[in-house]
This record gives structure tokens, sequence and C-alpha cells, in this order.
């Protein structure tokens, strides 16, 4: 995969939005991004799942902002006068993830923008397939830019990573936060996204995408698989849960029944 590699050249403000301490940066390319810190609560497990997560969403035709992987260097932090950003930026020298910034977008709003039930179902069939628990009424996660609708925040998902262990149950699950979804009472057509999107998210794509995820982020503390068995264990994980994709599907079909 061609993902840009950009150096930060000027840290502009924080996004406080949740715990993670994102922020809005400058890189030496002359565009502004979103930047996730490695440095951050959930370290480089965050950043896996948000560039797994926006390029599966990418290629199953939704838009995501273009991700890039962005360089801090060690010295970068040091004039920053909050002491808590400071240290953020300090933890994460090296390489970050970044995605475009979208200048004028604004938050989806469920009351106000409509969203078409095949693309509604789509992407309720990808967020089951990846676990993502954060695309609710309270935080939906996307927005609105040039009358078009786009996915951001894929990190909290993949949410098996974070224990490492028994990942083939966790493959199986049938993802009950889906009653959640802030799509879901419009997703009438789950079925037909399952058919549509497994086509689309072939082995050879989902292998491609894990591969491009860099050395660096999977050298996990305390772990002694090695970083390409660590990426056999993604790549597994998702061929598994998209050859069993009725267990997830079946559970968004049921808990929109209880929507309806």
């Amino acid at each position: 995969m061609d993902i840009r590699t950009e150096n930060v050249s000027r840290y502009i403000m924080p996004l406080r939005e949740g715990g993670s301490l994102p922020a809005l940066a400058e890189a030496d390319d002359g565009f502004k991004y979103v930047v996730k810190f490695r440095g951050a609560g959930h370290g480089t497990k965050a950043l896996i799942a948000e560039f797994i997560g926006g390029e599966i969403a990418r290629i199953l035709g939704f838009r995501v902002p273009e991700i890039v992987f962005l360089n801090l260097d060690e010295a970068f932090g040091r004039t920053e006068g909050d002491e808590e950003i400071q240290d953020l930026l300090k933890w994460s020298e090296g390489l970050n993830l970044g995605l475009h910034f979208l200048s004028g977008a604004l938050n989806f709003d469920p009351v106000v923008n409509q969203v078409d039930p095949e693309t509604a179902s789509g992407i309720v069939w990808m967020d089951a397939l990846l676990t993502n628990i954060d695309r609710t009424i309270k935080n939906t996660n996307m927005l609105v830019w040039h009358k078009e609708l786009w996915l951001i925040d894929q990190g909290a998902s993949l949410y098996f990573h974070y224990s490492w262990v028994n990942w083939q149950k966790h493959a199986l699950s049938p993802f009950t936060q889906i009653k959640d979804h802030v799509l879901l009472p419009f997703a009438s057509q789950l079925y037909e996204a399952d058919k549509k999107l497994k086509v689309l998210l072939t082995p050879d794509k989902i292998e491609e995408i894990v591969e491009t995820v860099p050395d660096c982020w999977l050298e996990w503390e305390g772990s002694t698989e090695t970083i390409q068995e660590k990426r056999e264990v993604y790549i597994q994980f998702f061929k598994e849960r998209i050859n069993n994709s009725e267990i997830f599907l079946n559970e968004a079909y049921n808990a929109r029944k209880t929507l309806i």
C-alpha cells in the first residue's frame, strides 16, 4: 500500500476528545492533520486499530480522510508549555498516525442528516466486523463535509488485541454492542451488505493492509511473539470473522428488530 510518511512541523492545538489527546498539527508537506499519538493511553494498538479500520473502510467504498504516517522528532515538545501535552509529545517520539484534516466539516447528526439504507447497512456491517464500540448516538464519529458522509476515529475497534488472548473466540463473537450503533435503525439491508462487502474485502486485501502496519507499532512490551506472528493473528482474525459473518450479522439483524 502507498501510505505517505511525513514529518510533523508545527503543533497547532490539542483536540480534547476523550482521554487520548489527539491534536491538530501541520506537517512538512504543508497540510494539516489530526494526529493520533503513540504515547497516548492505548499506545500503538490504538494506532493499529485506526489504520486497519480506516483502510478497510476505504476498500469497502466509504469516505475516510487520507491516513499518513507522521514522524515526531524527539525535540518537538520541549517548547510546549502544557506539561501534560509536553509529556505526550515526549512519549510519542517516532512514528505516529495522522488523518487529513477536513476543514469546516460538521459532526453527523442523525436527526438532521439522512443516510440511505445501503450506506447505513454497510457501515453497521463493517463496524460489527471491526468490533467498533464507538459509533453511537453520543459519539457518532462521522462528519459531513461538502455534503458527503465521512468516517473518522476507528481507534476503538479490535478490542481483542488489548488482551491479546483467545483471539479465536473474539473472531467468532456476535458483538452485542452493535445494538448501540447510531445507524442501526436505518440499516434495513444488512444481508445485502454482507454479500456485497465480503466480495470486496478479500484475503489479499486484508493481508495487504496488515502487512503495511509499521513494525515499530507491533513492538509491544512483554510480548514474546515475533512481529510477523502478530501480523498473522490479525490476518487470521479477519479471515475467521469474515468467513463466519452470519454470527455478527444475525446479532445486528436481531438488535435492529427491537428498535423498529
